[in-house]
């Protein structure tokens, strides 16, 4: 993974930090020293941000955890300066599933947020608010602020926020789904208005909240639209049945020769009327710019990839190339190759039916 390092596997689920998040690191270590010209306040405030995204990948972990528990797997968790991200294999089915793991989140901080309270007041170790800054006073009371916080905006009515698909699984248990996005995402866009209005007079922080919300609920109701759109579509319909193919013996050359002649970019590898592996563009550029055009296609190729039945969904198709990261996937019935799939074609299947539909309508509208 590019411009990301794993931190570890907790629960059987991989967790990344983002590069960038170390730049946040180092302002907050940077701007402590400033202020303080003290290693030891430097260190506090590290250890500050560590535990509030300590807190954010606990909060991943409630809806990871709960996707689970309707049998849907987590890819993994990926920790970036603005928060979190549970990349789940799919949103659940039922819009009650979707409220539970999006609700679940939230219940994360909340529990934290009540722990600590309890102790503080147990202990008679609160302090007034006023006393408190992001940087100093009391560092359990400010852990507890700053989850507070997190349930507070994270249920906020918006996508990507949680509460956009709180929203939408209430909606969409009294209509149909894709209503239900559309109108949680106008409601989402409403609010990136709003907050963008008050930016405007003096917080440019808003500003940079309301355009991630804005891009984030239409990204939301596109991606719906589009999963809709490609729903009861076989993958025979949307295939690529015309290709070239290579023989992993094949030098690099042969590849060079097939590209330049037409417009296919990535190539089944096929050894003995078998599927072996795929070579990408991608990959060929890589080797021919590293090793030259007489190295064979079999040092080059991808194996091992998931294929794909000409008779299932293009839904699933597109998600197993989302998944292995492999633009083009072998298409087989019965064992043997039929055809090649990819984004691509999917997209301009969906195109050219879109275009039929249109001007069906128009003839029957006349």
């Amino acid at each position: 993974m590019k411009w990301q390092f794993k931190i570890g596997t907790f629960a059987g689920i991989d967790v990344f930090i983002h590069t960038t998040f170390l730049l946040l690191i180092g302002w907050v270590g940077y701007t402590h020293w400033l202020e303080h010209q003290n290693w030891g306040e430097v260190l506090k405030g590290i250890g500050f941000i560590l535990t509030l995204f300590l807190c954010v990948i606990l909060h991943e972990y409630g809806h990871a955890l709960t996707a689970r528990k309707y049998g849907i797997k987590t890819r993994d968790i990926t920790i970036y300066p603005i928060g979190g991200v549970a990349r789940l294999e799919r949103m659940p089915e039922k819009p009650i599933e979707e409220l539970w793991v999006a609700l679940m989140g939230p219940a994360v901080n909340v529990v934290i947020a009540a722990g600590l309270f309890a102790y503080l007041f147990l202990t008679s170790s609160l302090v007034p608010l006023n006393e408190l800054t992001v940087a100093s006073g009391n560092f359990l009371e400010r852990v507890m602020i700053v989850n507070i916080s997190l349930v507070l905006f994270n249920l906020l009515p918006a996508f990507p926020m949680d509460g956009g698909r709180v929203l939408r699984a209430l909606i969409a248990m009294r209509m149909e789904y894709v209503r239900a996005t559309q109108i949680a995402a106008n409601v989402g866009q409403g609010f990136a208005l709003l907050l963008g209005f008050f930016g405007l007079f003096g917080n440019p922080f808003l500003l940079f909240i309301a355009l991630f919300v804005w891009i984030g609920a239409s990204q939301e109701a596109s991606m719906v639209q589009m999963r809709n759109a490609i729903s009861g579509i076989p993958v025979g319909r949307a295939m690529l049945t015309e290709y070239k193919s290579l023989s992993p013996r094949d030098p690099l050359s042969r590849m060079s020769q097939l590209i330049l002649s037409g417009s296919q970019h990535d190539f089944p590898v096929i050894d003995e009327e078998r599927i072996v592996g795929i070579i990408t563009r991608d990959d060929f550029l890589a080797a021919l710019t590293q090793h030259g055009q007489n190295i064979a296609v079999s040092a080059v190729m991808k194996t091992n990839l998931p294929e794909v039945d000409s008779y299932e969904m293009v839904e699933k198709a597109l998600m197993r190339i989302q998944e292995s990261g492999v633009p083009a996937l072998p298409v087989t019935h019965g064992g043997q190759l039929v055809g090649i799939v990819t984004a691509e074609n999917i997209t301009e299947y969906l195109m050219i039916r879109s275009a039929l539909r249109n001007a069906a309508s128009g003839i029957n509208g006349m």
